[in-house]
């Protein structure tokens, strides 16, 4: 009896069947048969370097597979050959052109005595090869450094025809490899002149403001040079094209030009410019307009513009000219349900069906991990599928799937590949897919894995939370990542280890899969504090002392994120060793003891109820802030600050401290200046020092900074703290003339 073993890879319908032993069926192409081949390849002598570099790659799986090495010759012959076909087939089976750029077919010849790989294009030729080298050689590329090439003496096919055109024709991610990028069909566009949020880049502020403020944005009757340009200014349009003229002969090959929105709001509110966006219906007139005109003195050219949070949404009547782009961004949706079925993503499906019906010609920038807090759960893999659907169905070809140009981040290598794999194809099997890159990625964990992954997903579901690209794990402490949900995904993570114990590399890839859910805990534990699962509890006199197990906690999770490569916990910054610094200060700080903690305040203005539930009491409980301004910190929106302790009897008092946060992106400000009084009755208070900010209001990204003073001692048994407000945004932020606030820490007396 002779003994067969078949082994079926399925990936995007497609098979590959492997008779190791026996004979196959009357129709198998043996093109390798117990380590030995009769085939050579056929390569046009016209065939260009791309094409020669693809057939060597080609080559050089079949011998890393097989352990053969096929000759290349440039003479076709009768049978047992692969035939490289690039521009037309020789058979004329069917018309290339019809493959387009990316397109290619995969097929046998009747009898099964040739395999052709054929495509219009190079590029489309380079698409066969890396699809018949994991569809029908069985390998796998999970990561630029983790990949699966199957040993075997046996490749053995059967009659084949796969003929495949993505419809989304420019697919790109943030990826930089360019080898992973040529193997998963990503096309990164190289043809970007100007790459969006070009406004001040092409009329620089300070090269004109200071002479010319009328072709910048004017907001409440002012011009200011941190908003957008004037599009209604004649002299605005003549910068403009002079400058791309000079730029595009600077940079000959590229096509692609971006004339668009800087990255904040404040549109111009001149009369010239609210007209046509009141005629329109949305800011995007008067920028499309704009757009349109620059696009007529450029007629070889694309010139892209955003529809970007205020431009969001289409114009009534104006249509893109033909060379013109609308890169349209989908930044402020949820992502915890499909966009197309989500009642809070409604606008948006609106805005994607509108700009459709105007144009063909739209750049889909989509967001798919949480760039606020890069190593925290995110389950969004569900909504992958359908929202790429839902671009195809509105005739939407070109796709950018934002994530980061690094592999990390929660599930990093599973989110890129499964992306990769329905930007070629929306309408793969994405559960076997997925199936396969655990099984490859994780060994004996994955089954585990998925668990973990489709329990935390229902969970999501379950609780009827959104996901924001800018969350935060303390804000689900009470739905997925409830306390009963952590404890399951930890009793599965643990199975999961346990399944890999005696392989480092899968152990390793377990363990930074569990980081995300070692970072929610250390961040809720942070905020519980002295909660049930805070990170503290209390010694006999009332203060704080760290639980152990936090301490373990905080050592492994930054441990284990420098071995995973992880160099930031968010998208602008936050290294394992700032995050650990942070979170330690955090818990040696709070268990401090000072003359003001545990003491009465009143606020003479309240703090808004949003954060820490307004609590005054959260300046003198002992527990310091950190770079989250959600949790044990007092917010005040437009107004002062001013508070006032009683300390319960009079103490000698050397200083005061305190600490605000900035985050600019939250339209969070440090205070102007903070004051320090001091009274022995409370009635009569003096001045005892003042602290003034040392921070530029245009800083970026989240910074605590000290306001202390230190003076002679003093008696005293009241405190004030008075810090002012800048009241309004600035000009030039996004918020523009929106309330500022200003987020005060523990109130240090010392």
């Amino acid at each position: 009896m002779k003994r067969f073993l078949t082994i079926l890879i399925l990936l995007g319908g497609l098979v590959f069947s492997d008779a190791v032993e026996g004979i196959g069926a009357p129709d198998s192409l043996y093109l390798v048969k117990a380590g030995y081949s009769f085939y050579d390849i056929y390569l046009p002598p016209d065939a260009s370097e791309m094409t020669s570099a693809n057939v060597d790659t080609l080559r050089r799986y079949l011998r890393e597979v097989a352990g053969i090495d096929l000759p290349v010759t440039g003479k076709l012959r009768g049978e047992r050959q692969i035939v490289v076909e690039i521009g037309e087939s020789r058979d004329h089976r069917f018309i290339t052109e019809d493959l387009s750029n990316d397109g290619f077919v995969i097929s046998t010849e009747p009898g099964n005595k040739k395999l052709f790989l054929t495509a219009h294009t190079d590029y489309g030729f380079q698409n066969a090869v890396y699809t018949f080298i994991e569809s029908y050689l069985g390998c796998r590329r999970f990561s630029p450094t983790i990949m699966v090439v199957p040993k075997r003496p046996d490749i053995v096919l059967q009659k084949i025809f796969d003929r495949q055109v993505p419809v989304i024709t420019s697919r790109m991610q943030d990826i930089k490899d360019p080898s992973y990028m040529a193997w998963h069909k990503l096309n990164n566009r190289d043809d970007f002149g100007l790459f969006v949020h070009t406004f001040d880049k092409l009329v620089p502020p300070e090269k004109y403001f200071d002479d010319h403020p009328e072709y910048f944005s004017m907001l409440k009757g002012v011009r200011t040079s941190h908003g957008q340009l004037c599009l209604a200014n004649p002299d605005v349009f003549r910068i403009v094209v002079e400058e791309l003229r000079t730029l595009m002969q600077a940079k000959p090959s590229a096509t692609f030009w971006s004339v668009s929105q800087n990255d904040t709001y404040v549109p111009c509110e001149c009369d010239a410019c609210r007209e046509i966006d009141s005629v329109e219906g949305s800011s995007s007139g008067s920028i499309l307009s704009f757009v349109n005109r620059i696009a007529d003195e450029f007629p070889d050219m694309t010139i892209s513009t955003l529809a970007y949070q205020y431009s969001r949404a289409a114009p009534k009547n104006i249509r893109p000219r033909p060379n013109v782009n609308i890169m349209l961004c989908s930044i402020e949706c949820n992502r915890s349900r499909p966009l197309a079925e989500d009642p809070a993503s409604i606008a948006f499906v609106r805005d994607v069906e509108n700009w459709s019906r105007l144009t063909n010609n739209i750049f889909l920038w989509d967001y798919v991990i949480q760039f606020r807090n890069l190593v925290s759960p995110f389950p969004n893999l569900h909504v992958l599928q359908p929202n790429l659907q839902f671009f195809v169905r509105n005739g939407i070809s070109t796709v950018f799937e934002q994530g980061l140009p690094n592999f990390y981040g929660e599930f990093a290598e599973l989110r890129i590949y499964l992306l990769a794999k329905l930007l070629w194809n929306p309408d793969i099997n994405v559960d076997s897919v997925m199936n396969d890159f655990l099984q490859g990625f994780y060994g004996g964990a994955a089954p585990h894995i998925r668990r973990y992954i489709d329990t935390m997903h229902a969970a999501l579901q379950a609780s009827g939370e959104g996901l924001d690209p800018f969350g935060y794990p303390v804000r689900s402490e009470n739905g997925y990542l409830s306390p009963d949900m952590m404890d399951v995904y930890e009793e599965i993570m643990d199975r999961a280890e346990e399944a890999v114990r005696d392989d480092t590399a899968y152990l390793g890839r377990v363990r930074t899969a569990w980081l995300p859910v070692q970072f929610a805990l250390l961040e809720q534990a942070k905020a519980s504090a002295n909660g049930k699962r805070g990170c503290f509890s209390r010694n006999e006199d009332g203060t704080l002392k760290v639980r152990p197990e936090m301490d373990s906690l905080l050592e492994v999770f930054v441990r284990r994120c420098k071995e995973a490569g992880i160099p930031r916990l968010w998208e602008h910054g936050i290294t394992p060793d700032e995050y650990y610094l942070s979170t330690r200060t955090f818990f040696d700080e709070s268990t401090k003891d000072h003359l003001a903690r545990n003491k009465a305040v009143i606020l003479s203005r309240p703090a808004s109820p949003k954060y820490h539930q307004g609590e005054a009491a959260a300046l003198t409980d002992g527990l310091r802030g950190w770079n989250d301004y959600h949790t044990h910190w007092l917010g005040f929106e437009g107004e002062d600050m001013e508070a006032a302790i009683d300390l319960g009897s009079p103490q000698t008092v050397t200083g005061i401290k305190t600490t605000f946060l900035q985050d600019i992106n939250s339209w969070v400000f440090m205070p102007l200046a903070v004051m320090f009084f001091l009274s022995v009755d409370g009635e009569h208070f003096r001045p005892v020092g003042e602290a003034a900010n040392a921070i530029p209001v245009e800083r970026d990204g989240v910074v605590i900074a000290p306001f202390d003073i230190t003076f002679t001692p003093t008696t005293a048994r009241y405190v004030r703290v008075r810090a002012v407000n800048m009241k309004t945004c600035p000009a030039w932020h996004k918020g523009s003339g929106g309330p500022a606030w200003i987020f005060i820490d523990e109130i240090i007396v010392q």
